[in-house]
């Protein structure tokens, strides 16, 4: 497996240290990340990126945000409370982020009156709870879904949703590591992911990392493979999922769904229950983060479009619970999901 995406080294007066996602997979970097709002800039760019590892970057952000402050109680509830909302703003879909966030304002509030150090104390290991948790989450997601990957099958995956988009293990990957570890043989077909090719640049480099047979392929080539039969399966992963099941990922998502029911392919979202955002009734309440023009004009520094052109770049998009043979979490598989079947899977 890679190294771990988001990592704390050493104690209280350690240091947050990311993998820098912009420079794979020709160069493995990590950075450390010494204030929250480089933490808030890693985010943002996407030096970090995945729903489960913005959660837990911004569970570490607001430990960095408290680190240089001095014992004084007030000083550091301060902190903390500038750090959550620095962070909120970096990025708007994925619903770890906020999750996080809250779960360390929480922690905050639990030890008042107990002294700054104290809260700092409180945090470190919080951030490092969300992390371990992640990881575990990863772990079971593989074991619940491994099932699907059978036995020389062909599987699609779109955008990344492996351990660089976690803690550690992945979610839509998490499966076809644990199929591999059990000696299982397959193979992947991952869309490059426009237009920042998260699947060419990410994807491929964890599964080649892994052993895994996988051939890179075109967006825009899922519907030739899916018709050849080389696909049996669709296996993607998830920034937000609202109550009824509707999920939001990576733009080109919904039409790998739309596809892939037309070809009679089962299409599966992977995601820790931290994904879920029962306060959602649908997905149309999902707010959907829009990117800069340049990344569809001036991708990785080239201009591939004419000065002045108009660009409408979501960089999600949401597919339909009815499109979704199952979700697979790290408490089981939600079959045919909608509000019952969730709710009765996450009471």
């Amino acid at each position: 497996m890679p190294e771990q995406t988001v990592r704390w080294v050493g104690g209280l007066d350690g240091r947050m240290e990311v993998i820098d996602q912009t420079l794979l997979p020709v160069e493995l970097r990590f950075i450390h990340c010494r204030t929250v709002e480089q933490v808030r800039e890693a985010i943002k760019v996407l030096r970090v990126r995945g729903a489960p590892a913005i959660g837990v970057a911004a569970a570490m952000g607001v430990v960095v945000a408290v680190q240089d402050a001095s014992d004084d109680e007030r000083e550091v509830l301060e902190r903390v409370g500038h750090a959550a909302e620095c962070l909120a703003t970096s990025r708007p879909t994925a619903v770890n982020l906020f999750w996080a966030i809250d779960r360390m304002k929480r922690i905050a509030q639990e030890c008042r009156g107990k002294g700054g150090r104290a809260i700092k104390e409180a945090l470190l290991k919080e951030a490092r709870a969300i992390r371990d948790e992640d990881a575990a989450m990863g772990r079971h997601i593989g074991d619940h879904g491994q099932h699907l990957v059978k036995e020389g099958c062909g599987v699609l995956t779109h955008c990344n949703a492996g351990s660089l988009a976690t803690a550690e293990y992945g979610t839509a990957l998490a499966p076809l590591y644990r199929a591999h570890e059990l000696g299982r043989r397959f193979h992947v077909y991952a869309d490059e992911t426009r237009p920042l090719l998260q699947g060419a640049r990410l994807t491929m480099w964890e599964l080649q990392q892994a052993g895994i047979d996988c051939t890179l392929i075109c967006d825009n080539t899922a519907a030739v493979v899916m018709r050849e039969r080389k696909v049996n399966l669709a296996l993607v992963g998830a920034d937000r999922i609202a109550a009824n099941g509707d999920t939001a990922n990576k733009i080109g998502t919904y039409g790998v769904a739309v596809l892939a029911k037309h070809h009679g392919i089962p299409f599966y979202v992977a995601a820790p229950s931290s994904t879920f955002d029962l306060a959602i009734a649908s997905g149309d309440q999902i707010p959907i983060e829009e990117r800069g023009a340049e990344e569809v004009t001036h991708g990785f520094g080239r201009q591939t479009a004419p000065a002045g052109a108009k660009v409408y770049c979501p960089a999600f998009d949401v597919t339909p619970a009815e499109l979704i043979a199952g979700i697979i979490t790290e408490r089981g598989l939600i079959e045919k999901p909608d509000k019952k079947t969730i709710a009765k899977m996450l009471k």
